[in-house]
């Protein structure tokens, strides 16, 4: 809670801090100039009152607190400690990660010269989304990871919000620490969005497990090369891969004899296989192992685990 009222503007702070939020269960906070404050929490989403209560999003809009341009200036000055200049290339990107691995995310005005965005200009969008560690949830996955004594790479395959960053993450923790009588690994993590890690600083805001080293910031296939170079790991992770370049550093990792857990987006095999490059991948041995999970409504929820070459392991019951 802290972490978060104290990049708030101070004019926010008050009505925050009596409206009793759950942040335990606080998924983002929505601040656009002129616009109404609204809240997700525990997948709901709640507008922030005048007076400080929580009011439902349907809500008349004059009964809810609106966000004032200033505000969202004051806002992303505390969240960048008065040295935005420090987060120019985070905020090219559309965010910049704070203290605690929190995201605030951005969108106005960009400035854009040869077809890239070189600045952010005139933000009147602030999304803030709160970094929620889920220990443990990995755990059950871990027996279909193994064959004998030898780790497995894995591509865990889900729509947007089905929860395979959250699963990733518990994933790397829980190779790094070593369970069930296994040794921990040596993993790297290639985290071009800081979305694994959330590193604030270059320190990681989550528990990627004692044996874990990250590159922070860093498009995908030339940190995962770059990792494979330097840090000597016996598996490598990357979240979200898809781009041409992205699946070939994959497949060099692999052929180096580092096991690879990744995720990307889909809900089956067989939509997986529509997209370039993936289906060699299986076909080649780079995965062993495709996890595919359930959509937004269920995050987290798994829906078959196989091998590469297609064959069920597991199935949940209809």
């Amino acid at each position: 809670m802290d972490e978060i009222l104290k990049i708030l503007a101070g004019s926010l702070r008050g009505p925050f801090e009596k409206a009793e939020i759950p942040f335990e269960s606080l998924q983002e906070i929505r601040l656009r100039a002129g616009l109404p404050i609204f809240l997700r929490i525990g997948g709901r989403e709640y507008g922030l009152k005048q007076d400080g209560g929580l009011a439902e999003a349907k809500a008349p809009a004059a009964a809810l607190r609106t966000a004032e341009e200033q505000e969202l200036k004051e806002t992303l000055e505390y969240a960048g400690n008065y040295s935005l200049y420090a987060y120019e290339d985070e905020l090219r990107q559309g965010y910049l990660t704070i203290r605690g691995g929190h995201r605030v995310g951005v969108a106005g005005r960009a400035v854009s010269e040869g077809g890239r965005i070189r600045a952010m200009r005139f933000v009147s969008f602030l999304n803030i989304r709160l970094a929620h560690q889920v220990k443990g949830c990995a755990r059950a996955f871990l027996p279909w990871l193994w064959e004998k004594d030898a780790l497995q790479s894995a591509l865990i395959l889900s729509p947007p919000g089905g929860g395979k960053t959250t699963l990733l993450r518990d994933l790397i923790r829980l190779i790094s620490e070593g369970t069930e009588g296994r040794p921990g690994r040596t993993v790297a993590v290639a985290d071009e969005r800081s979305e694994l890690a959330a590193c604030f600083r270059g320190i990681p805001q989550n528990d990627l497990g004692p044996r874990t080293d990250v590159m922070d910031g860093c498009p995908k296939a030339e940190g995962l090369s770059m990792l494979i170079r330097s840090m000597s790991p016996e598996a490598a992770a990357v979240d979200e891969i898809g781009g041409e370049e992205e699946l070939l550093a994959v497949r060099n990792a692999a052929l180096c004899g580092c096991r690879i857990l990744a995720t990307a987006h889909g809900s089956s095999r067989e939509e997986l296989f529509l997209k370039k490059g993936f289906q060699r991948l299986f076909e080649e041995g780079i995965f062993s192992r495709l996890v595919v999970l359930a959509g937004s409504g269920h995050p987290g929820t798994p829906l078959a685990v196989s091998r590469g070459d297609g064959t069920l392991l597991w199935k949940r019951e209809a």
